[in-house]
């Protein structure tokens, strides 16, 4: 019932911009929370930037000030902007949301299939 769309990522220079874009299709459950983590090579699935319901966005700290979190709630959209790119940025971004269910009240976890990001220095 939840269908995750990315788009963006690719190659990018140091210093530049990345956009990346999630469009979450979902039937008979609401979507609480979207976001972005990413996982580097060698290293963990880290959280990016997060958007909860009630509209508070975190940031990492290694992209806070420095990145945007966009979030259309009646669309289900949300995009992430980060400046200034770093080698360290590089990775696997992956489009995460959170849903409802009220017919059973169950929490779920969805996610992407990921999309590459390099930056080249």
């Amino acid at each position: 019932q939840v269908h995750l769309v990315e788009s963006g990522g690719g190659l990018v220079q140091a210093g530049g911009s990345l956009r990346l874009s999630c469009a979450a299709s979902v039937r008979f459950v609401r979507v609480t929370t979207m976001g972005w983590f990413r996982q580097a090579p060698g290293k963990q699935l880290e959280l990016v930037a997060q958007n909860v319901d009630d509209g508070t966005t975190t940031y990492a700290d290694s992209v806070k000030g420095r990145s945007t979190l966009s979030r259309d709630k009646d669309k289900n959209t949300v995009s992430l902007e980060i400046d200034s790119l770093k080698p360290d940025d590089a990775g696997v971004y992956y489009c995460n949301i959170d849903t409802w269910d009220p017919s059973t009240r169950w929490d779920k976890t969805h996610w992407g299939q990921g999309t590459q990001v390099t930056v080249s220095s």
